[in-house]
């Protein structure tokens, strides 16, 4: 048995959540999430928890059991708490500022990169060498995360790029110089 799938979900008060056939949507206090769930997952709502269960012991079903239970839950905290990643600008003139809606990021291009985060997600900057993304659905907060980071990576010989907090690179040796 799987020992995440077989845990029940507690649903925290103020939280509500539909379930139509393999359709599951959760409504909170920071807004709704859906999502189609695998039609052999059964899922039940009983009271103040969700109970996820396995049709069968086979492999797909047993790795699907966890999965399942592990993506309802991400909505439920989704919904009542929310998500967020922050990232780090380490580096000479790289900077981070908003301009109304858009992320604008000087990372050492020739032309500055500008990112328009999705409906949903929420980008802060208290720093001009630290963002913070914030949103409701999890999967969404770290591609955005993601992609900022995507821009320019951490190098190991000299330590800049954008990073996530507490994220540590491995420093190499110069061998040349």
């Amino acid at each position: 048995m799987s020992r995440i799938g077989r845990k029940p979900i507690e649903i925290p008060s103020g939280v509500t959540v539909n379930l139509e056939g393999s359709k599951i949507s959760v409504r909170g206090p920071k807004g709704t999430l859906s999502r189609e769930l695998h039609p052999d997952m059964k899922v039940t709502v009983d009271g103040g928890t969700i109970l996820v269960e396995r049709p069968s012991d086979s492999k797909k079903h047993k790795s699907l059991h966890g999965l399942t239970r592990t993506l309802i839950n991400n909505m439920v905290i989704g919904v009542t708490q929310g998500y967020e990643k922050t990232l780090e600008l380490s580096g000479v003139g790289y900077r981070a500022q908003m301009s109304g809606n858009k992320l604008i990021l000087n990372l050492g291009f020739s032309k500055p990169c500008e990112i328009v985060p999705p409906e949903g997600i929420e980008i802060e900057v208290p720093q001009p060498n630290r963002v913070i993304v914030r949103g409701i659905d999890k999967v969404v907060v770290g591609q955005v995360a993601a992609d900022i980071r995507r821009l320019r990576p951490p190098e190991p010989y000299r330590g800049t790029g954008v990073r996530y907090a507490g994220e540590v690179i491995r420093r190499k040796v110069v061998k040349g110089a």
